[in-house]
């Protein structure tokens, strides 16, 4: 379930700190595992729940909008609308969340001098992880 949400957003939020460049002789680089970070954003838990009960409330629309339907393409059409409501709802929730993560990030790592910074898991050997600093900085 929690990957569902937040998957979209650590791609993004990877894409953005890959694109800082390629690190040279005397970089800093720091490593951060992100999806930990955005679960332990302070408002995480509570947005999950809107989530959860944002998705149940959009089934029951769908399956009732579904059952009054006999075209077989208008249902197709339904559920594609339902699904991208879906979306821009959870993209509206969890943006607040991924801009914060973002700027800890950001304040962290100027704080620390490091001047690139990667998700962990791409990272097999070396860098700075400043994890534990960024959700600090989101829970003050």
């Amino acid at each position: 379930m929690w990957k569902k949400i937040i998957a979209p957003g650590l791609a993004a939020m990877l894409v953005i700190m890959m694109s800082v460049g390629v690190a040279f002789a005397g970089d800093v680089i720091g490593i951060i595992d992100s999806q930990r970070i955005v679960t332990h954003h302070p408002r995480f838990e509570e947005t999950a729940r809107q989530l959860q009960q944002m998705m149940r409330q959009k089934e029951e629309e769908a399956r009732r909008a579904v059952a009054e339907e006999s075209d077989q393409a208008r249902r197709a059409q339904i559920m594609q609308m339902m699904r991208m409501e879906a979306v821009r709802a959870e993209q509206s929730l969890m943006d607040p969340i991924y801009r914060d993560c973002q700027e800890a990030v950001r304040v962290v790592a100027r704080a620390r001098n490091v001047t690139v910074v990667l998700e962990s898991s791409s990272v097999y050997f070396g860098g700075l992880d400043i994890t534990e600093d960024v959700i600090r900085q989101l829970n003050r």
